[in-house]
């Protein structure tokens, strides 16, 4: 997620402990959701879909933390 913030990332992730429980919730939504493309968890569309929306908001919210880092840092 946001490899292009990598080294931001990290720092958040040490820093601030509500970006990490986004952070980790988001790639457990990955795995989850890769799995059941990959047909090795069942689950249905509705389902599947819920979580995309999920990780999603999650990224967006991890995004805007990492923007604000960015300004706050004049990076």
């Amino acid at each position: 997620m946001l490899h292009e913030y990598r080294d931001i990332i990290s720092k958040l992730k040490t820093q601030n402990a509500h970006f990490a429980k986004i952070f980790e919730k988001h790639n457990e939504l990955d795995d989850k959701i890769a799995e059941a493309e990959a047909g090795r968890e069942h689950m249905s569309d509705f389902e599947l879909e819920t979580l995309k929306k999920e990780k999603l908001k999650l990224k967006d919210e991890a995004y805007r933390m990492i923007m604000e880092y960015k300004k706050e840092n004049n990076l």
